[in-house]
């Protein structure tokens, strides 16, 4: 008995000297609030712009509509919260006022509001609606309040500021919790202005006295984040195209920075040295414009397009915030409802298993040799517990034994950002074949960083921390394979005949026919561009023959080759756009009158029954061909008219626009705009094409 009691007291005084207390590291420069942990942690959530310009068609309002012109016949925010909370979004953001002035709400410090339209006979309360619908079904709930007013006469004058905080707090304290309130960096301009229509200018930096009016939010609404392009709590990410920088720093100098910022570039990557915790917030919306516009139904991004920008925001540390232009009925358009669930479909697939998990890890080195720290922190599904070294060791190496060769294409890794953002290089290596080989090499990791591989398959996963601030502090490693992403390619020919196939997922097969026939795998199979200028129907389909699945067929049909055409009454080079084969690509002309003509020479004599024009397809697109007339010439000389009228419903629907007559022997063509869809002087022109007997 006394050997026993001798033996239990040795081993409790071992696992006492093995299992010390060892301090965690101290925390490294800034570190997020408990706010903004939590909003690190929603990280996908929508954007909703509506109001007055969903209905007078343009993104920015003068302010000088008439409040009866909004009246949505279905509106339905219940419709909304459905497909965001099926979407897999955490919340919404509302803009109550955008810089036309006109509130969703009904504000007793303004007539420029719901309350003065025919939507709910006057009764109506977006906000009441959207926010008891949040409620109903889990979603957090934020605003958007446009600093700039072009509706309000006294905009630019310290009595706008007492307005505005005046309609801040009835947003704060009438619709419950708010766990965003956006201010953006448009400030000052031309405007209605109570009926003075011009234009005034504001000192960004000064006008607002943003601090004061911060601490209306600390008071009313302390859990919500501040948004702008300075934060206080998160940043803008610098664009509206969907990414912030690879290397992603979530620290910023704050006090060095102001909403209408115009050194925004800085903003995608964060500053190294930063003072404060800021993380960046990608906004980006579904479709070119932020409110919604009919001629837009055919740009809705496509699913690869919005994978893509997942990737490259939450994927890179950054919260994803996607805009949806609710449509004149009051709903999300089914366009956008239907792609941003194929997103959500992708993404369940993309993260359904996870590889890694309780997998044997093991660390080149553990804080204090303790258990506390260990290796096996990152992957035991347990957010609060992490793995780091000694003080003094910055740059070290963790192992994953995923146990037998396994086929991965996902790799997640976070920082526990509670005590700072430290890494500043990482590579990544897999035990290939027997050997090691390096998959990946980046810069910052921070709240989370999702690298999206070739497909390898790996027996080991190695993460090697390059060079780190301080001691290294990872929290979590997630290792996934996700499927590919069986989509429609995209088919294209060039000016040159050159034909191009793509596929969204690089490692998938295509294959292809130029007989109009329907591909199969014993097609041929799609490996470079190729050319091939006769008149045709190119057909593709992607194939992954892993998992049996084949994407729809994609169709372009294809006239004559352009090789030898060339515009006679230009000499910018940039006229060779509308010949690319990219509708994103463009050219326009102006003159002082119209019309204003555009004369090919097709180089050769052919024999044609009809032409195509696509207008400008960019988001601020000009010179969009209203009425028409089309002319044929053998001689360059003596013109014979062949067509004329008008591109019906084009503003609305700017899709390519076909037009037929009887066949014609012609060189030379020329396509006149009588007039355009704006009534001033100009023709734009993505792509031009015609049609051969």
């Amino acid at each position: 008995m006394r050997n026993i009691n001798y033996l239990l007291l040795l081993t409790a005084v071992l696992c006492l000297g093995s299992c010390k207390q060892v301090p965690p590291p101290e925390a490294f420069g800034p570190v997020p609030s408990e706010r903004q942990i939590k909003w690190h942690e929603m990280e996908y959530y929508a954007f909703v712009h509506f109001s007055m310009n969903t209905f007078t068609d343009i993104e920015w309002g003068y302010g000088d509509k008439n409040p009866a012109l909004f009246n949505p016949s279905e509106l339905d925010t219940r419709q909304w919260v459905k497909v965001f909370k099926d979407a897999g979004m955490k919340g919404v953001i509302i803009t109550a006022k955008h810089h036309d002035g006109f509130c969703l709400w009904p504000s007793e410090y303004t007539d420029y509001s719901v309350k003065n339209s025919p939507w709910r006979n006057g009764k109506g309360d977006l906000l009441k609606e959207l926010s008891e619908a949040c409620k109903e079904a889990g979603l957090k709930f934020g605003v958007y309040l446009s600093p700039w007013d072009r509706n309000y006469a006294n905009y630019g004058k310290p009595e706008y500021i007492t307005y505005f905080r005046n309609q801040l707090k009835e947003l704060l304290t009438n619709y419950g919790d708010i766990f965003e309130v956006w201010f953006d960096g448009a400030n000052g301009g031309s405007g209605y202005y109570g009926g003075a229509n011009e234009t005034r200018s504001v000192d960004r930096k000064t006008y607002y006295d943003w601090q004061n009016t911060y601490k209306i939010v600390r008071e009313l609404q302390p859990d919500a984040m501040l948004f702008s392009d300075a934060g206080p709590d998160t940043r803008w990410c610098g664009n509206e195209e969907g990414w912030v920088g690879e290397a992603n720093w979530n620290l910023l100098r704050r006090d060095e920075v102001w909403p209408g910022y115009p050194n925004y570039e800085e903003l995608r990557y964060g500053h190294e040295d930063g003072t404060h915790w800021v993380p960046a917030e990608v906004d980006v919306s579904i479709r070119p414009g932020w409110f919604y516009h009919k001629s837009e139904d055919h740009k809705v991004k496509t699913v690869p397009e919005l994978l893509n920008i997942y990737y490259n925001s939450v994927g890179r540390g950054g919260n994803f915030l996607l805009n949806f232009p609710v449509d004149q009925r009051g709903l999300v358009h089914e366009i956008d409802e239907k792609r941003v669930r194929g997103l959500a479909a992708i993404l369940k697939e993309d993260f359904k298993e996870e590889l890694a998990k309780n997998k044997d890890a093991e660390a080149t080195s553990v804080r204090g040799n303790s258990s506390k720290y260990d290796a096996s922190n990152v992957n035991d599904g347990n957010k609060e517990t992490y793995w780091t070294t000694n003080d003094e060791i910055t740059t070290a190496s963790l192992t994953i034994d995923l146990e037998q060769p396994t086929e991965i294409n996902r790799f997640l890794v976070q920082e526990y950002i509670q005590l700072g953002q430290r890494v500043q290089e990482f590579t990544l290596d897999g035990f290939v074949d027997g050997d090691w080989k390096e998959l990946a090499s980046e810069t910052t990791i921070g709240y989370k960083r999702i690298l999206r591989l070739p497909t390898v398959t790996v027996s080991k996963l190695q993460l090697n921390i390059k060079k780190s601030k301080a001691c290294p502090v990872i929290s979590n490693i997630e290792v996934y394979k996700a499927p590919k992403v069986v989509v429609a390619p995209e088919i294209k020919r060039n000016k040159k005949g050159m034909i191009t196939i793509h596929s969204a997922d690089k490692e998938l097969e295509v294959y292809y026919t130029t007989d109009g026939s329907e591909p199969t795998k014993s097609s041929n199979r799609y490996s470079k561009s190729f050319e091939y200028d006769k008149k045709s129907e190119i057909k593709a389909i992607v194939l992954d023959k892993q998992s049996g699945k084949s994407s729809p067929v994609s169709s372009e049909t294809f006239d004559i080759s352009k090789k030898k055409w060339k515009v006679l009454n230009s000499k910018d080079e940039n006229v060779a756009k509308i010949f690319d084969g990219e509708s994103s690509t463009s050219w326009g002309q102006s003159g002082k009158k119209m019309p204003l003509d555009l004369i090919v020479d097709l180089g050769r004599i052919n024999k044609i029954a009809g032409f195509r024009y696509l207008p400008d397809q960019s988001r601020w697109s000009s010179g969009i061909i209203f009425n028409y007339e089309f002319y044929t010439s053998a001689s360059g000389r003596n013109w014979k008219l062949k067509s004329k009228g008008e591109f019906s419903n084009i503003k609305n629907s700017p899709i390519w626009q076909t037009k037929t007559f009887d066949t014609a022997k012609t060189r030379f063509i020329k396509l006149r705009a009588i007039k355009n869809t704006d009534n001033n002087n100009k023709a734009g022109y993505a792509e031009f094409d015609i049609i051969t007997e």
